[in-house]
């Protein structure tokens, strides 16, 4: 991602933020209360001075109950996702990268992701909001994914559903970039 790139997300992400925690009437601090993430953190968010990482925003959409996408829209009536060329965001450790797709124009109670996770690499959002429900499907490569305790290896198309609000991880096992694309429905919207 290019130094532009990522100051375009910074701004759409920060202006987003600041436009939803008006409409509630939410202090920063109330704000930081809800998402656990520092008030600091999220002053810099909605200035546009701080590009979040990927943990942060998803630590921002469940605190708020809204799909990660909501933060990252864009309002154009027809839209092309292409990828690589969209907007994108890395987990903390970087095995991940997620490029949402066809974002919503408001709370949304859905949203659509294309993800490349890296060889031999884990990904681990944890537990998302309650209501959460995943449907992923492996495009290319493989995906062993962890849900709770128990394991589920998944090979090119194959595809799982499983409620998003329980503690998982995405593991590629392979010397190869695995492609997953991922729809997430959000119940409580």
């Amino acid at each position: 991602m290019d130094k532009y790139e990522a100051e375009k997300i910074a701004k759409q992400v920060g202006e987003t933020l600041r436009k939803i925690r008006k409409e509630r009437g939410m202090s920063l601090q109330q704000l930081a209360e809800t998402t656990d993430v520092s008030k600091l953190t999220l002053g810099n968010i909605e200035r546009g001075e701080a590009n979040p990482s990927l943990t942060v925003i998803w630590k921002i959409a469940n605190g708020l109950s809204i799909p990660l996408s909501f933060l990252l829209q864009e309002n154009e009536e027809v839209k092309i996702s292409r990828k690589h060329r969209g907007n994108k965001v890395l987990s903390a450790n970087e095995a991940c990268t997620l490029e949402p797709m066809f974002e919503g124009t408001h709370h949304g109670s859905s949203e659509i992701h294309r993800a490349f996770l890296k060889p031999n690499s884990e990904y681990k959002p944890g537990a998302h909001q309650l209501g959460v429900t995943e449907y992923v499907t492996v495009m290319s490569g493989e995906v062993k994914i962890k849900i709770e305790d128990e394991y589920y290896h998944l090979y090119e198309y194959d595809s799982i559903k499983f409620s998003g609000d329980k503690k998982h991880a995405y593991i590629n096992p392979t010397s190869s970039t695995t492609v997953l694309h991922f729809v997430m429905t959000y119940s409580n919207s």
